[in-house]
């Protein structure tokens, strides 16, 4: 008894967790369905979007569900003789296939729209996976051009977005300071783009990823230190895809000012 009404007045249960009070409850329960709410809100965002840009969307979401929800209920029919029971997880799997092409078209669609916008690269290099050191617009124009550096395994990664003509002597520049710092790592380049040698904003991420890995962790820590002394030539660019209704020329007055 005196053990229970200890962990009692220290707010814990036998197993050690913290007993909430009926307060927190209720908060922790209001808490929950907002964030369902808002997952919901966001996903309904989301269709909406993509189906104002891809006029095949909902075709290819039927023909998803009902293509794998026939072949999973023939396959678990004929496994377990019965009519009925297979009904559900043929459901359940038909939905969780178009959910998946849906995730994929909305992203596909999602780069198409930010295709060619200031800033769309550093936002789809935000989404990169593993340990990579980004550092936005290490190099930039008053057009909003710039130059984005990773480091990572491969080594030192330059990005360049916008007018190849304007990025590319921007991209040797930024090589050239790197190259003093960087010793015997490798300084990749790629320019974002639908021209020859360029890479899609879409396959941005997928050729990154199948660079080789060049340096250690050590030497990617190493080579992080040594970079951070360099900076930046000129202003920071927005670090997402600009709002259709935000006007170029007010973005560069206010670029050239901060520089």
């Amino acid at each position: 008894m005196a053990q229970s009404s200890g962990a009692k007045r220290n707010g814990k249960t036998r197993n050690g967790r913290v007993k909430l009070t009926r307060a927190e409850k209720k908060e922790a329960r209001a808490a929950r369905r907002q964030a369902r709410r808002d997952s919901f809100r966001q996903m309904r965002q989301a269709f909406t979007l993509t189906r104002q840009n891809d006029a095949r969307l909902i075709p290819y979401l039927v023909i998803a569900f009902v293509v794998v929800a026939a072949v999973f209920y023939l396959l678990t029919s004929l496994l377990t003789g019965s009519v009925w029971l297979p009904i559900f997880p043929a459901v359940l799997f038909g939905l969780l296939a178009a959910l998946f092409l849906f995730s994929r078209r909305a992203q596909t669609s999602a780069y198409r729209q930010a295709e060619g916008q200031a800033g769309a690269a550093a936002y789809v290099l935000g989404q990169l996976r593993g340990d990579w050191r980004k550092t936005d617009a290490v190099a930039g124009t008053p057009q909003l051009d710039a130059v984005h550096r990773l480091l990572g395994r491969p080594g030192v990664v330059l990005i360049g977005e916008g007018a190849p003509q304007r990025v590319k002597p921007l991209l040797a520049q930024e090589k050239k300071r790197i190259a003093r710092l960087a010793g015997d790592a490798p300084i990749y380049d790629v320019v974002v783009g639908r021209g020859e040698g360029e890479v899609p904003l879409a396959k941005l991420n997928a050729h990154l990823m199948k660079l080789p890995r060049n340096l250690s962790k050590e030497q990617v820590v190493a080579l992080d230190r040594r970079l951070a002394a360099l900076g930046t030539q000129r202003p920071a660019i927005p670090r997402g895809p600009m709002p259709s209704g935000v006007k170029m020329r007010s973005v560069q007055r206010a670029a050239r000012r901060r520089g």
